[in-house]
Parts: structure tokens; sequence; C-alpha cells
């Protein structure tokens, strides 16, 4: 049996094209240009925000007295979680040596890089836990220098709650700035912050492209797109938990895919006639864009069987991958592709996003295929050195010259003859690749 779509997207990322490119880029060199005056110029233009820029630490305690105790405890839990799984993944990051001939040893080390750039949206939403993912996973890491950015609200400026968790999670810095110019502000090393080595967060189209032209000069996470979500459901599933899970997710954006794929039709139609129901109930923003997401961009897939399931989620590669079916571990197993995998409706995409200790910045748009989500990892350097002794270095150096000389490398092949005659001046060397 063929996939069977009762129902189909109309749009998909590649329709919201636009001319986002090329705004990005002048404005990235207008501030390249212009500097700290430029970068005020179009905070004011876009975050409609005149207020400190590099908030003082007399600003960040005034911010904290403003979140309440409670909301502070449930930052200080997710903080928590993530600090812990992070610490976690960094234990797997281990120094090595290894004698790969006698005399010639090679080793890898695991180096921090210095100055990461976090970026936190605050603009439909005040993302709370991205400051939290960001910046405690480059705390963990080892970066000397943490700048969180997030956008101002005009006339208020940053959410007390972020600027609370970004200095509870090991900021260093806060800067109040949205959009390009923040990107940029962290990237150039403006209001004398340190230059970022990598930028990470997510953001919003023009956040994204603005990594994405400034990578190489500084390394960032992963390009990101709308988030999506899927969700794999058989006949043992909850319908009200599955279009609960799923309005869940379609209410980030209007352009946020979501995803149903089982093999139980009943399941299915019964999803499809419950999610309008829960949109329905929800505040007038979110409605709107679980409304537009779903209407749009969110399909429901019936295949034969859970094989069939399993191999149409690894082509969708989503970013967040649920399922709510018989034998967890055969699923565990199988699935290849994705960003993060919620086993079970006892766990959901949003403890993920939120507090469960698993990082939320993950990679969409199908790039699953081929990498993960934010951790330490993304921060550390994997560098290699050798060393050797002169009868380590001899074997090397003769291969090393051979090679060099059949490559046409004549350079390189002397720095491996002047050391042989060096160390070894009393015996002759066959330095040729001929036989």
């Amino acid at each position: 049996m063929a996939r069977e779509y009762l129902k189909k997207a109309t749009l998909t990322a590649r329709s919201d094209a636009s001319d986002t490119h090329e705004i990005v880029t002048k404005i990235l060199a207008d501030i390249e240009e212009g500097g700290d005056e430029a970068a005020l110029r179009y905070a004011a233009q876009f975050d409609k925000y005149e207020g400190s820029i590099l908030l003082s630490e007399e600003e960040i305690e005034a911010a904290a007295a403003l979140v309440p105790e409670k909301l502070k405890r449930d930052i200080q839990f997710s903080h928590d979680n993530v600090r812990r799984f992070a610490e976690a993944q960094k234990s797997t990051l281990q120094d090595v040596q290894l004698e790969v001939v006698p005399g010639l040893i090679a080793g890898q080390k695991a180096i921090p890089v210095d100055g990461a750039g976090c970026y936190v949206p605050g603009g439909r939403y005040s993302h709370i836990a991205s400051a939290i993912m960001t910046v405690t996973t480059a705390k963990v890491a080892g970066c000397k220098h943490i700048t969180a950015c997030s956008p101002p609200r005009p006339g208020v400026g940053v959410n007390p709650a972020i600027i609370y968790a970004a200095k509870l999670c090991g900021a260093d810095k806060i800067l109040a700035m949205g959009g390009v110019q923040g990107v940029a502000a962290m990237t150039f090393g403006l209001f004398g912050l340190p230059k970022a080595n990598i930028l990470v967060g997510p953001g919003n189209q023009f956040v994204a492209e603005a990594k994405r032209i400034l990578f190489g000069r500084v390394g960032i996470d992963m390009i990101a797109g709308p988030t999506d979500s899927l969700i794999l459901a058989d006949k043992t599933a909850d319908p009200e938990v599955v279009a609960a899970d799923l309005v869940g997710q379609a209410e980030h954006g209007y352009n946020s895919p979501v995803w149903l794929v089982t093999d139980d039709r009943a399941l299915a139609e019964k999803v499809m006639e419950l999610v309008p129901q829960h949109i329905a109930t929800l505040p007038d923003v979110n409605r709107e864009n679980a409304t537009a997401a779903w209407r749009d961009y969110a399909e429901v897939i019936v295949c034969a069987d859970r094989e069939e399931m399993a191999a149409t989620s690894d082509d969708y590669a989503p970013e967040h991958l649920t399922v709510q079916a018989e034998d967890l571990d055969w699923w565990l197993g199988r699935l290849s592709c994705y960003g993060s995998l919620f086993l079970g409706e006892e766990t959901t995409v949003a403890f993920g996003d939120k507090a469960s200790g698993t990082n939320h910045v993950l990679p969409t748009s199908h790039s699953a295929r081929y990498t993960g989500g934010l951790s330490v990892h993304k921060y550390m350097k994997i560098v290699t050195w050798q060393r050797a002794t002169r009868e380590g270095a001899k074997p090397v150096a003769l291969a090393t010259a051979r090679i060099a000389r059949l490559e046409g490398m004549e350079g390189h092949a002397r720095t491996a003859d002047i050391r042989l005659k060096k160390f070894f001046p009393n015996e002759e060397f066959d330095l040729t690749a001929e036989e």
C-alpha cells in the first residue's frame, strides 16, 4: 500500500520566499561599516526601542525583582535539567592519544570556542526557554564569554524573565537588541563586546538569513526554518492527545508544518475532526497561527504498517518526532532521522521545549537527515596534535616524501627529506616514488 494522504499541504517552507537575502545583506554591510551608530539606527527602526542596549548589573537585578518567585523556581528547575544533560553530553568528549606507529603519538583535544552569541527570540512570544537552552550549554562547554541577545519591546525592554534566565544560566552580557542588528552586534563586537566565534539560537527568517550570510566568518549552530513536528500513532494512541500535540506545535507560526502518520484510518479521521475544535479554543494570536498552519502546511498520512510509517518519518526528517504507539523500543531502534524523539504519550514536544533537559534548538526543514541539534559539542573545536621521536618520524617521513613526489608536490617532499638527512646523516634512503 502506498502512502495515502487524507490531508495534503498546499504550501511548503519554500512557498514563503521573499527578498530577505537582499534586505539582510544591506543591513549587515551598513552595520559593519557604521558600527555602533548604525546598529542603534536599525534598533530604533525595527525594535522601536531607545533604552539601554547593554544591560548593567543594576538593570539585571531590577528585572529579576519583577519575576515572580514561582516562575523563578520553574526557570531554575529547567536550567538544572538542561545543565545536567549538557554535562553528561560533555563527558562523552574525551581527550585521547594513540601511538600510531612506534615513536609517533597523535592525539585529539576538545577546546571550547572563546565567545558565544546566544540569540533569544522575544517577538511574537518571549522565549524564556531559549535563553536557558543556549546560554546553559555554552556555559557547560566552557566558553569564556557569553552574550545573550534578545529583542526589546517598545518602551519596555527585554522581558524580565528572559533577563533573569540568561543571567542565571551564565550570560556575561545581555544585549537589548533584536533581529539582524542584534546578530551583527555580536558578530562584529559592537558596544564593547568581544566578537562572537559562534552564533546560536532560533529566530525569524531575518535572523536565520543573517546567520547564513555570516557563516564562515563565525560558526553557527544551524540554519533554521519554521519549526516542524511529526507524530507517529497507531490504534493504541489517544486521538485527543494526538490532536492537542499537533495544535501545540502549530501555534508556533502560520508556516509551522505538523504531520500525522498512522496505520489506522479511524484514528486519522478522528484527529482531523478534533484538531479544529482544539484550535478554536486558543487565544487569538495562537489561534490565527494554528489555523493557518493546519490549513496550509499540515498533512495526515495513512500507511500500510509500522515499517512504512517509520520510512515515511525518515523521509520527512522532522525537527520534533513523537511516537504514540506500541513497542516503543522497536521505534527507538528503527527511526534514524529526527532532531529530538519523544517516546510515548507520557512525554511531549513541549516538555523538551521547556524543561525536560534535552535541547530545543533543533534542525528544521529536513536537515535532521544530516545533523542533530544544539549541544555542548557545537561549542567545541575537536583539534588534533602529534609528537614523535626521531625513530618514530622515520617511516612517516619516508612515506610522506614518496607520496608527495607522486602527487607532484616537491616542496612537501623536501620537508621530509631534510629531517631524514638531519636525524639520520649516516643512512641512505630511497625517496623517489618509482619502483
